[in-house]
């Protein structure tokens, strides 16, 4: 009776780890299984987001070319669902209106030239001859100077008067980059001891040598020369600033 008393023990013991190791594994298995199942429902939000996000860009990718042909009060919901080659409801889906979708192309237009010109100002030198010389190439080259964007870049400018939504979006930025050229200039006016130069006066001036070349890269395509109008600046640079841009 002992021994088999003791055998049942033992048995029973056994048992007892079996079931542990089994609970065990179950567990394991069971977490792994709704990790992995999380992870992959997660994947599938972050998928469903980017599609969405760049659905978006899509849109306002066939915009752009439908403002730069059309303008902003002959293009239709419909002009933009056929470029971008989608139903015209997606339009609504992602914007609801068409004053909301050119709102957001201008947002998408503002943030793409802000991103470049910070870049631009913390990636040059840090000279400040180099940087304002760096921030004046990149209003010259693509993806900023480009004949599809600059038409509609100058179809908002018409309308910011009438419309505060697009004034709103444009005059803060605008604001911090006339002050950035304008505090550039000034380092060089001081570093360089120049006499009687006005830095506010140089930095619009500037500025409005690019906005000229958009314009001119805008009605002129074929006979305009990203290459001769950078020297154009550069020659402007040079006889305003001879210490620092010499010829």
């Amino acid at each position: 009776m002992g021994l088999g008393s003791h055998e049942g023990g033992c048995l029973s013991i056994k048992m007892n780890e079996y079931s542990f190791i089994f609970m065990v594994l179950l567990y394991y298995i069971t977490t792994s299984y709704v990790l992995n199942s999380l992870l992959k429902e997660a994947e599938k939000i972050n998928l469903r987001a980017l599609s969405k996000e760049r659905r978006r860009e899509q849109l306002i990718e066939a915009t752009i070319q439908c403002l730069s042909k059309k303008g902003l009060s002959s293009t239709t919901l419909a002009d933009v669902a056929k470029e971008a080659g989608l139903s015209q409801g997606i339009v609504n889906l992602h914007f609801n209106s068409k004053d909301n979708l050119l709102a957001d192309t201008l947002r998408f237009l503002t943030d793409e030239y802000d991103e470049r010109f910070m870049k631009t100002f913390y990636g040059a030198p840090a000279d400040p001859a180099d940087q304002l010389l760096a921030l004046m190439e990149m209003d010259l080259k693509p993806p900023i100077c480009d004949r599809s964007k600059i038409a509609v870049w100058f179809a908002f400018f018409g309308e910011t008067k009438a419309q505060p939504t697009y004034r709103k979006i444009c005059a803060s930025r605008d604001q911090k980059y006339a002050e950035i050229l304008k505090s550039l200039v000034e380092k060089i006016v001081t570093d360089g001891k120049y006499i009687g130069i006005n830095p506010g006066v140089i930095s619009t001036t500037l500025s409005s040598l690019t906005d000229g070349m958009w314009l001119s890269c805008l009605i002129s395509p074929k006979s305009f020369n990203r290459t001769e109008s950078l020297l154009a600046i550069q020659s402007y640079l040079s006889s305003t600033f001879p210490n620092h841009y010499p010829r």
